[in-house]
C-alpha cells in the first residue's frame, strides 16, 4: 500500500466506518442487482442499448462469483472451486470490463465525433483487456483477505500504464456519452474509483466492482423512465 493509502485508511478506520465484506454481502448484492438487472432488460427498447442495459445483471453475476471466492477462502468450498471463481471474477473485472464498457457506450452513440472518440477508447480498452487477460490466464494470481476485503494480486495486471489505459477507456467513454445518465454514471464511477484508491487500494478490484454494481441501480431507473431512448442533443454530436 502507498503511504497516501495508508494514511487515508488509518483515518477511515479511526472514524469506525468500515463495511463488512463477506459471502453474505456478495450474495445479497448479487440477488438485489440481479433482480434489478432482469427488470432493466425488460425496459430495453433498442438493440443499440442492449449491452449497456445488461450491465446490472453482468455485475450481479460478477458479485455472485466473488461470493464463491469468499466461501473458498473460508474453507467452505474446495480450492479448485475457489480458484475457478477467482479467475472468473478477475477476468471480468480486468480482462472484460475495460473493453465492454466503452463498447457498450459506442454502440449507443449516434454518428458524430463522440462516437468516433469512444470507438477509439474501445480499442484502448481492448489493449488493456488483452494484456490483463493474458496475465490472468498464464500467470498465477494470489487471492487473500486483507482488511475484511479480498485482494487479488497478479504481476501483469498491476502494471501502471495498463491501469491508466483501463481507467481512460472505461471511465472516459462514460464521461463522453451523449446520454446524461451515462455521464452521471461515469462521474459516480470516477468518484468511487478515487475513494477506493485512497481508502482501500489493497483490495481495489473487489471494492470498486462492489460499488459499481450498487450504482447500477440508477440505470434501471433511467431505462424504466425511457431516458435511454433520448439523446441529449444539446451537447451536440
Amino acid at each position: 500500500m502507498t503511504a497516501r493509502g495508508t494514511l487515508a485508511n488509518a483515518a477511515f478506520t479511526r472514524h469506525s466506518f468500515r463495511m463488512c465484506y463477506s459471502p453474505t454481502a456478495s450474495f445479497a448484492s448479487a440477488a438485489l442487482i440481479g433482480t434489478i438487472g432482469v427488470m432493466t432488460l425488460r425496459h430495453v427498447r433498442s438493440p443499440q442499448t442492449l449491452l449497456f442495459g445488461a450491465t446490472p445483471i453482468l455485475f450481479a453475476l460478477h458479485q455472485f462469483t466473488e461470493g464463491l471466492v469468499w466461501l473458498g477462502l473460508q474453507g467452505r468450498i474446495g480450492s479448485i472451486g475457489r480458484d475457478h471463481a477467482a479467475f472468473l471474477f478477475t477476468l471480468y473485472a480486468q480482462g472484460v470490463l475495460p473493453f465492454l464498457m466503452p463498447l457498450a457506450v459506442a454502440l449507443m452513440e449516434p454518428p458524430g465525433w463522440r462516437k468516433r472518440v469512444v470507438s477509439g477508447l474501445t480499442i484502448v480498452g481492448a489493449i488493456a483487456a488483452m494484456w490483463d487477460a493474458y496475465g490472468l490466464i498464464f500467470l498465477p494470481t494470489r487471492v487473500f483477505v486483507d482488511h475484511n476485503a479480498i485482494a487479488y494480486r497478479n504481476v501483469m495486471t498491476g502494471n501502471l500504464i495498463i491501469s491508466l489505459l483501463y481507467i481512460l477507456a472505461s471511465c472516459g467513454a462514460l464521461l463522453l456519452s451523449s446520454y446524461p445518465v451515462v455521464r452521471w454514471y461515469g462521474i459516480l464511477n470516477v468518484i468511487a474509483l478515487t475513494v477506493v484508491e485512497l481508502v482501500r487500494d489493497y483490495a481495489f478490484a473487489s471494492v470498486w466492482c462492489f460499488y459499481a454494481a450498487l450504482m447500477s441501480i440508477m440505470l434501471y431507473w433511467q431505462f424504466s423512465r425511457g431516458h435511454m431512448d433520448r439523446v441529449d442533443r444539446a451537447v451536440g454530436t
